[in-house]
């Protein structure tokens, strides 16, 4: 028997027409979501996920938009524990690709969700991963996989997780919606780990690249968990969308729409040049190890990672003063440490069109001599 709804006191606005365009529109959707569930044992999992693993052949690999390893080890321990336990696991989504370009169909399958998983596995069962901190099961703390008897390591071999397997005829557009609706609102992804699924492009790979350089990440002083957490990419992607668009800067909705923004636009137009973006970039970063000893760091904090908003000033400013003078040289040394800068960049610093203005021409002015 159907579930009535409750009346309300206004009269639906809805008409046929409408309802049957909605329902048109439902199930030609419905048709690029096609898909079986399945449970392999854990140890079938790990095989997939390692054959091959260093030639890029696995038949369970992570895409690039995937993520790197970023659970600590506490969180890794606490996902075996539940494995031991037999608690209910989140299925883990693949999807089976199908590469129209390559005429030998290898039948691999793309991880959407659930790598951390995957690669737990695999640690505790390559004896990488050492127990810990575990409450339910305290007397595994310190275990490895090796120390397990040998009818408890067949049996945590043999324990079951589901997968939800979507077949070849879902595209890459619909893997990386299914992505994107995953993890929007999870937060065991940031930002910038969601814009690499679901962001795609040109700049997108640029970003990455970039990220990369060993100058940059030493200037900014980015710490291994910085780092684990793409923080060099997501400077690299505020330095592209402050310079060229810092003065459309909107405080509402928030500063992670106007980086999204900036990017699906750069990555939709031809017109984008990446070529000159990416030597815009060095020759800012050639810049600051030239001209300033302690990089975008100042103040007594020199070990700690330089603040997103130090960063987009000094960047975003010599970039600018650059686009004004290309051979420009600056003699002096104490920019970073000025009353003003420090006024400029405090913690409060992004939250206005005004302030950010008033930051980057700053140093921009100040760098020009005006």
């Amino acid at each position: 028997m159907p579930i009535k709804s409750k009346a309300t006191n206004s009269k639906s606005q809805i008409n046929n027409e409408q309802k049957e365009a909605a329902e048109t529109e439902i199930r030609e959707k419905q048709k690029a979501v096609d898909y079986r569930t399945t449970e392999y044992p854990v140890e079938v999992i790990v095989q997939k996920y390692m054959e091959g693993e260093e030639n890029d052949t696995n038949e369970l690999f992570i895409p690039d938009y995937q993520r790197e390893m970023v659970w600590e080890e506490k969180d890794q321990s606490k996902f075996i524990e539940s494995v031991f336990l037999g608690l209910p696991i989140p299925p883990i989504f693949v999807a089976d690709i199908n590469d129209e370009e390559n005429q030998e169909d290898e039948a691999r399958l793309e991880i959407i969700d659930g790598t951390q998983r995957i690669r737990t596995l695999t640690r505790f069962i390559n004896n990488e991963l050492k127990l810990c901190e575990l409450k339910k099961l305290s007397k595994l703390n310190d275990f490895r996989f090796e120390d397990l008897s040998l009818p408890r390591q067949r049996r945590f071999n043999r324990a079951t997780i589901r997968i939800i397997q979507l077949t070849e005829k879902a595209d890459e557009e619909t893997r990386r919606d299914i992505f994107e609706r995953i993890n929007t609102g999870s937060i065991q992804l940031n930002e910038m780990e969601k814009r690499r699924g679901i962001l795609p492009g040109k700049i997108t790979d640029l970003v990455e690249e970039l990220s990369q350089l060993s100058t940059f990440r030493e200037l900014c002083s980015f710490s291994k968990t910085a780092i684990d957490r793409r923080e060099p990419q997501e400077y690299v992607l505020r330095f592209f969308a402050f310079l060229n668009n810092y003065q459309d800067f909107k405080s509402i909705p928030g500063i992670n729409d106007f980086l999204n923004e900036y990017l699906q636009n750069v990555n939709q137009d031809k017109k984008t040049n990446s070529k000159e973006m990416k030597h815009e970039f060095e020759a800012m970063i050639d810049f600051v190890r030239k001209y300033f000893p302690n990089g975008f760091r100042s103040g007594k904090n020199l070990d700690k990672t330089t603040t997103r908003i130090k960063f987009e000033s000094l960047s975003v400013g010599i970039a600018l003063a650059l686009r004004e003078k290309n051979n420009l040289q600056y003699q002096g040394n104490d920019l970073l440490n000025t009353k003003e800068f420090e006024e400029y960049t405090k913690s409060d610093g992004s939250r206005s069109l005004k302030k950010v203005v008033r930051r980057i021409e700053y140093v921009r002015d100040k760098l020009l001599g005006k």
